[in-house]
């Protein structure tokens, strides 16, 4: 069973950093295809980042481009996700998810099987 449990969340001001982790376990993270998303209140959860199996692919949400990164750590099966010059917009509950073949890696939320409970990011101005 493929379980993901996300850590990192926090407060911080409009301009400053955070990194989320995304421990992975049931599956390995060489494997898989994985994904961070968000879900503002009120509004759809939509993709921020994903990384295809083997890190071949890494894709990032225009509105995140230039300012979040995606880092893997095979030997420790980690995911992690470093945000910089955090902007109030992205205050958001943060999820890791799992892709499972053959649905395509991509950004799309249906095709994710697996998904954490959320860790919450708050970036005030």
């Amino acid at each position: 069973q493929v379980q993901l449990v996300e850590s990192g969340g926090g407060s911080v001001q409009a301009g400053g950093s955070l990194r989320l982790s995304c421990a992975v376990s049931g599956t390995t993270l060489r494997g898989t295809c994985m994904g961070w998303f968000r879900q503002a209140p009120g509004k759809k959860r939509e993709g921020v980042a994903l990384v295809s199996p083997r890190g071949t692919i890494t894709t990032y949400d225009d509105s995140v481009k230039g300012r979040f990164t995606l880092v893997q750590d095979y030997a420790k099966n980690m995911l992690y996700l470093q945000m910089n010059s955090l902007k109030p917009e992205d205050t958001a509950m943060y999820y890791c998810a799992a892709s499972v073949w053959p649905a395509t890696c991509d950004l799309d939320t249906s095709d994710y099987v697996y998904w954490g409970q959320g860790t919450q990011v708050t970036v005030s101005s």
